[in-house]
């Protein structure tokens, strides 16, 4: 096993681990109604219930960790030919290369998403607690999430452009 794969597993199976953990413990923290939204003083101004949250909490991290595999496992599947990626020959010939980039791609795509949401949801438990935080504090989190996103969502492209490396026996 390579060690990128070794690394995006582990992050995989911490970021599964993170998220439950973190939405168990924030579900705690969350009083009836939770703000989801709140003006420019730093104050909610619209609020959704504590099961709403939890329920669609549950739904993020099911699809999240169910459907995206899943597509992964179906992609993986697919001929070569059928893949719409640049020097599709020299893929071709290198297909078990080519299926580990491709779940490499899924499941970071997956512990990303799952980081996403664990972030999100300790901020929201952090905000609706009146800690010594307040939503303002967390501005940045945004910049980071989009460029870590881009960054994972440009990798396999990138990666696909350029030819693969034939070992020599």
């Amino acid at each position: 096993m390579k060690f990128t794969t070794l690394a995006i597993r582990t992050w995989r199976f911490f970021s599964m681990i993170a998220v439950f953990g973190i939405s168990i413990y924030s579900y705690s923290l969350f009083s009836a109604d939770v703000g989801v939204h709140f003006d420019a003083f730093g104050k909610a101004d619209e609020f959704i219930g504590k099961s709403d949250v939890f329920y669609i909490l549950v739904a993020l991290i099911v699809a999240n960790n169910v459907l995206f595999p899943a597509l992964g496992r179906q992609l993986i599947k697919l001929p070569s030919h059928l893949l719409p990626i640049p020097n599709q020959t020299e893929w071709a010939a290198q297909r078990d290369d080519l299926n580990e980039h491709i779940q490499n791609w899924i499941f970071s795509l997956v512990a990303m998403i799952n980081t996403i949401i664990a972030m999100t949801v300790f901020v929201l438990a952090t905000v609706n607690n009146e800690f010594t935080f307040k939503i303002g504090d967390f501005e940045g989190l945004f910049y980071l999430v989009v460029i870590l996103l881009l960054i994972i969502v440009l990798a396999l492209p990138i990666r696909l452009m350029m030819k693969p490396k034939v070992e020599e026996l």
